[in-house]
This record gives structure tokens, C-alpha cells and sequence, in this order.
């Protein structure tokens, strides 16, 4: 699902994503530097099309909700989503991406994130977000644990990034 809300934080807006975010989202997926930590890093690149289509399977499912992120001038700089919200177990698991790489290390990631976890508390009543990155993804792991992620567990070889099998953290934050 779309979310309907927009979202303030300190440095960013989170605002739903419509259509003409569209071509932004397939240039940032398909920059390698950028696509090696998304779990889709072996698939092949996308396509406008194919985002079309991901963009109204997303619009239709309850148990998603996307944001684009978006500096405090405006300019979109990644998207943050939770996926498979449980709101009966009270849980989701959360993606993000900053897209545009000079925004990265600066706290853009930070700040969504910390907002979008109010939302999921506060809002969704959640008790529980959980995600999973790359072990070696040190900037990622720094920005979770910033936020009050903790590791919960280790997938070892879980997926492949550039055809080689890759371990990943599983962490969660609770309300």
C-alpha cells in the first residue's frame, strides 16, 4: 500500500511515492554501487516497466507501506518501506535505500528511519520491526544500531551478491 501519510523528521520528509519517482527508483536500483547491498543485487537490472508493475502490486498490498525520502529542500533521495506488517503479531520488517550516494553518511537514513519507527510504534501500534542486512554492510549496521537495532541471529551464506554467497544479520528494535 501507498502510505497516505507524510512524515517529518529532523532532516527528512517522508511523502508517498508516485509514478514520476518512478525512473528515479530504476536509475538508483541500477547503480551498482547501490544495488550490491539490495537483496535483488544478482537479478537481473530493472526496467521502467518492470517498476510499473512492483509500483501497483505494492499500491494494492495491505501489508506494505512505501515512502519516498526526500531532503528538507525537497529533492527525493531514496525510499524506506516497511514490508509484511503483522499488525495482529504486532510486527514488520523494515527496507530502506538512499539512492543518491552523496547523501550517504550524513544522517538522512538515520532520521528516516527513526521517524518511520515512531510511526510503526506509535501509529501501527507495533511491538516489533525487524530487518536484515549484509554482515559486511558496515555503514548500514552503524545506522541501525544508532537507531536501537540489535542482531538477533546470522543467515549464513542467505543470498548471493555478485554470485558469491554472502552472510547477513537479522536485527530487530523493540517498542
Amino acid at each position: 500500500m501507498i502510505s497516505e501519510s507524510i512524515l517529518a523528521g529532523e532532516r527528512v520528509r517522508l511523502r508517498p511515492p508516485g509514478e514520476e519517482d518512478l525512473a528515479l527508483f530504476v536509475r538508483w536500483f541500477n547503480d551498482p554501487e547501490v544495488r550490491c547491498w539490495l537483496a535483488m543485487s544478482d537479478e537481473p537490472e530493472l526496467t521502467l516497466e518492470s517498476e510499473r508493475e512492483w509500483y501497483d502490486e505494492m499500491r494494492e498490498d495491505p501489508s506494505r507501506v512505501l515512502w519516498c525520502i526526500e531532503t528538507g529542500e525537497g529533492q527525493p533521495i531514496g525510499n524506506l518501506g516497511l514490508h509484511a506488517i503483522d499488525e495482529g503479531q504486532g510486527r514488520a520488517t523494515l527496507g530502506i535505500s538512499i539512492g543518491e550516494k552523496e547523501f550517504w553518511n550524513r544522517g538522512y537514513g538515520t532520521d528516516a528511519i527513526r521517524r518511520v519507527l515512531r510511526y510503526s510504534f506509535d501509529e501501527l501500534g507495533l511491538r516489533r520491526v525487524d530487518l536484515q542486512v549484509d554482515e559486511d554492510n558496515v555503514r548500514g549496521v552503524r545506522c541501525y544500531q544508532k537507531c536501537g537495532f540489535m542482531r538477533e541471529g546470522l543467515l549464513r551464506a542467505h543470498r548471493l551478491r555478485q554470485g558469491r554467497p554472502v552472510n547477513m544479520m537479522v536485527m530487530a528494535v523493540l517498542r
